[in-house]
């Protein structure tokens, strides 16, 4: 059993920055694939990012030069650090885990973020 804890979240200005942590449990993290996920009111959840166990990284389009995940092993920690953030970025982000990257089975309680135009 894997917990993901987010944080980080919170109210920012359009064309801001800020940077999600998400803090897993257990002694295998570093054989998990990580990813991060949003639901915006009324919007299907999507794929932000993720990262497999050995750095290989994926981007959902909307993201794509602007969010950079990365993950450090000694920490039990993956990271989303999201650059020129634009209102429609606005959304519940959610952190995930699984033995793939194409198998994510463990989610945290998520973190809010609000982009203000």
């Amino acid at each position: 059993q894997v917990q993901l804890v987010e944080s980080g979240g919170g109210l920012v200005q359009a064309g801001g920055s800020l940077r999600l942590s998400c803090a897993a449990s257990g002694r295998t993290f570093s054989s998990y694939a990580m990813g991060w996920f949003r639901q915006a009111p009324g919007k299907e959840r999507e794929l932000v990012a993720r990262i497999s166990s050995v750095g290989f990284t994926y981007y959902g389009d909307p993201v794509k030069g602007r969010f950079t995940i990365s993950r450090d092993n000694a920490k039990n920690t993956v990271y989303l650090l999201m650059n020129r953030l634009h209102p429609e970025d606005t959304a519940f982000y959610y952190c995930t885990a699984g033995p793939n990257s194409g198998t994510m089975v463990y989610w945290g309680q998520g973190t809010q973020v609000t982009v203000s135009s």
